[in-house]
C-alpha cells in the first residue's frame, strides 16, 4: 500500500471505537502500519480485521494505559512487531460527570490518570524510538472543554487543560528532532457515548441550538484532520491546538 503515510508506524491509544477507531482507519488508508491500543481485545481484533480487509496493516496490543507496567510491555510488545515508531497518537480518556464537591478522590484520579498520566507513560516510552528520525508527530487528543467548560465537567476540563499543557512543552522539548507535538480539541462529536443524547429528539434539538454548523461532527472529519497533522503537510504546525467543533468556542 502506497500514501501519505507509506513506511511510517503509528501507536494509538483508545483505538477500539470511536474517534480512535477512525484515526487509525485514516492513517491505514494512507499506508501507516497501524499499533492499536485498548483494554478491549475483542474490539481491537475487529479493527484489525477492517484494517486488513482493506489491505492495511494492523495489529492490536490490549493495554490498560493508565498501568505503567503495561504501557513498558505495550512499548516492548510493538516495537518488537514494528520497529521504529513515527507516530504517536494519545486519544484514550474517560469522563465522569458530576459537580466537583461530589467527586470521590478515585473519581478524580481515575479521569486524571486515563487522561493525563496515560499520555504522559505512552510518550516516556515511545518518544525516545521516534527520535533521530527528523521526522515525528504527537497528537493528544484534547478537548473543547480545554477551551471552556460546562458544569459538571470539573475533573474532565482539569484534564484535557493538562494534556494541553504537555502538548506545548513536548513541542518545545522535541522541536530538535524534528517532531511536531499538537492537540486535537474535537466538540460534539457523533460518537457512542453520545448515542443516547443523540437518540432523544427533544435533547438532541436543544444541544445542537448551540452549535452554529447545527449538526454533530462525524468520526471521519477527525479522521482526515488527524492525517492531515500527521502527514509531511503539517510539518511546520507544532505547540498548538485544532479546533474541530462546529464553532462551538466562537460564540
Amino acid at each position: 500500500m502506497s500514501g501519505k503515510l507509506h513506511g511510517r508506524t503509528a501507536v494509538i491509544t483508545g483505538a477500539s471505537k470511536g474517534i480512535g477507531k477512525a484515526m487509525a482507519l485514516a492513517l491505514a488508508a494512507e499506508g501507516a502500519r497501524i499499533a492499536l491500543v485498548s483494554r478491549d481485545r475483542e474490539l481491537l481484533g475487529a479493527v484489525a480485521a477492517e484494517i486488513a480487509a482493506a489491505g492495511g496493516q494492523a495489529c492490536a496490543f490490549p493495554t490498560d494505559v493508565t498501568s505503567e507496567d503495561q504501557v513498558r510491555q505495550a512499548e516492548r510488545d510493538i516495537v518488537a512487531q514494528f520497529g521504529k515508531v513515527n507516530i504517536l497518537i494519545n486519544n484514550a480518556g474517560i469522563n465522569v460527570r458530576k459537580p466537583v464537591t461530589e467527586f470521590t478522590l478515585e473519581e478524580w484520579r481515575r479521569v486524571m490518570d486515563t487522561n493525563v498520566t496515560a499520555a504522559f507513560l505512552m510518550c516516556r516510552s515511545f518518544i525516545p524510538h521516534m527520535t533521530g528520525q527528523r521526522y515525528g508527530r504527537i497528537l493528544n487528543m484534547t478537548s473543547t472543554m480545554s477551551w471552556v467548560s460546562l458544569p459538571g465537567r470539573g475533573a474532565y476540563s482539569a484534564s484535557k487543560a493538562a494534556l494541553l499543557g504537555i502538548t506545548r512543552t513536548l513541542a518545545l522539548e522535541l522541536a530538535g528532532e524534528g517532531i511536531t507535538a499538537n492537540g486535537i480539541s474535537a466538540g460534539p462529536i457523533g460518537t457512542e457515548m453520545n448515542k443516547t443524547l443523540m437518540e432523544d429528539a427533544e435533547r438532541n434539538a436543544q444541544f445542537l441550538a448551540n452549535v452554529p454548523l447545527a449538526r454533530w461532527g462525524k468520526v471521519e472529519e477527525v479522521g482526515q484532520l488527524a492525517l492531515y497533522l500527521c502527514s509531511e503537510d503539517a510539518g511546520f504546525i507544532t505547540g498548538t491546538d485544532i479546533l474541530i467543533d462546529g464553532g462551538w468556542c466562537a460564540r
